[in-house]
């Protein structure tokens, strides 16, 4: 059985691959989540037996507001806050992403969250799944309706750095602490583009060099803003290739750090 992929294709002609998660995969993620909503109304149920003494009718009733709150709640909480994931997703290493590889949008997560009831019908995500099955991008109806797909999040090979960054100074190392808070933002798929994109650089025409590292850098500035002394005067080029040192090598010291110290 092949692997289902979608193809994202830049404005210079590069196209680049995400493995699309199969309904077998994702039934298993969603098996997950559904452990996680019980432990969490088993939880709700048991703050509401004192409540029950009281008034049974009322303790019935904010049962039922919250089995429908955290059936939906759950979902759009995680899915927005962990960035397209949920508990079974990030353990799987999938993860919802817009359809067309743009960035996710709030009321995509809340269109295929509403959704789950249809999907779910009559049991066990019967018609979700074989929708899924039948659609070439694995989609389920709460996907073809808020334009999602969810993807499965290999891990990113760790590229040649002392190759690719060799002799650059990095001028964003002298702000720790946003370093850190764009390790924190940064996707792995946005990073393992950025390390494609300088990897195949010189595979590109002048124009489309130019154009494709300013859209890439854009996209890094927009996740977390450093002070002007720390990029003007660098090409974009440059600003890329201080982003990925800063995701990359970072994470080696790190890892070489704790060695040493165990």
């Amino acid at each position: 059985m092949k692997t289902a992929a979608l193809q994202i294709r830049t404005p210079e002609g590069i196209v680049f691959s995400q493995l699309l998660a199969g309904p077998v995969t994702r039934f298993l993620a969603w098996f997950i989540d559904v452990l996680c909503i019980s432990a969490l109304l088993t939880l709700l149920g048991r703050v509401l037996m004192l409540l029950q003494i009281l008034n049974q009718d009322f303790a019935a009733a904010l049962y039922s507001l919250g089995y429908f709150l955290l059936s939906i709640g759950y979902g759009i909480a995680f899915e927005w806050s962990w960035r397209g994931q949920t508990i079974g997703k990030k353990l799987l290493r999938l993860r919802v992403v817009d359809a067309e590889g743009l960035r996710l949008q709030f009321n995509q997560i809340v269109t295929r969250n509403l959704l789950r009831f249809v999907d779910s019908l009559p049991a066990f995500y019967l018609v979700g799944g074989i929708v899924s099955l039948l659609n070439p991008a694995c989609q389920r109806l709460g996907d073809i309706a808020a334009n999602t797909i969810v993807i499965r999040n290999p891990r990113v090979l760790e590229p040649d750095l002392d190759q690719l960054l060799a002799g650059k100074y990095n001028s964003l190392r002298q702000y720790p602490h946003l370093a850190a808070r764009l390790r924190q933002q940064v996707l792995p798929t946005a990073a393992a583009l950025a390390v494609q994109a300088l990897l195949r650089r010189d595979e590109f025409e002048p124009v489309a060099r130019v154009e494709l590292f300013a859209e890439l850098a854009g996209h890094f500035r927009a996740r977390v803003e450093f002070p002007p002394e720390a990029t003007d005067g660098i090409t974009d080029e440059q600003y890329l290739r201080n982003v990925v040192d800063i995701l990359y090598r970072s994470r080696i010291d790190t890892r070489s750090e704790k060695v040493a110290a165990g």
